[in-house]
């Protein structure tokens, strides 16, 4: 059997995943969260084999939380499933420890098999995203900005971008303000921007914040 989480904060999504999932003899769900914090106290608990988690959460971003998944639990699968297209996200998070990323949209039964697909310690690539990721090998200076952004400068370039000041992202991701300020300078210097309101329109042209 294998034990899911599911972590989005809609409830009535939630419902029906937990639902259509239950229809599934192998599959079962074990826990439920609303943001990445809830998330994380899930994997603590260390009683889920895969966790299935949206993007656009309050209080903590699944961005930000698939950061913390990775560290206290590398080898846990975490599916993506986003009201994000894949072009927008998936293959940044694939390279920072995503086990499959899927659309909202996508039919339920690709969830299942997503699902049975990443217990099994392997990654799920649906035919888009493989474009993409083929489309990537061409190299660097092809890639959109953001995509050569370290696991920790994305993470603040979405925080930055979202309007957060620096001593807020300080205290949320227990860095020192001094250490937030390097990541956003070098933020700048790869996207070649120049202050955050250039980045809050890059994010938002590029379908990165809503």
């Amino acid at each position: 059997m294998i034990r899911i989480a599911i972590i989005d904060d809609h409830a009535v999504v939630r419902a029906g995943l937990r639902q259509f999932l239950s229809e599934q003899v192998d599959l079962t769900v074990v826990a439920e969260g609303a943001n990445g914090r809830d998330a994380l106290d899930i994997v603590r608990k260390g009683e889920v084999d895969v966790m299935v988690m949206d993007l656009s959460m309050p209080e903590q971003s699944g961005v930000d939380a698939l950061a913390g998944i990775k560290a206290r639990a590398p080898d846990l699968p975490v599916l993506i499933l986003s009201g994000f297209p894949e072009e927008h996200y998936a293959t940044t998070l694939l390279r920072q420890g995503a086990s499959g990323y899927l659309s909202k949209e996508c039919d339920p039964e690709e969830i299942v098999k997503a699902i049975r697909t990443v217990s099994r310690g392997r990654k799920y690539i649906t035919a888009g995203v493989a474009e993409l990721l083929a489309d990537g090998l061409g190299g660097a200076g092809e890639k959109p900005a953001h995509e050569q952004l370290s696991e920790r400068e994305f993470q603040v370039f979405l925080r930055l971008a979202k309007g957060e000041t620096i001593g807020h992202m300080a205290d949320s991701m227990s860095l020192s303000v001094k250490t937030v300020s390097t990541y956003r300078t070098r933020v700048m210097e790869k996207m070649g921007l120049a202050s955050n309101s250039d980045l809050t329109y890059y994010a938002l042209k590029n379908g990165l914040i809503q």
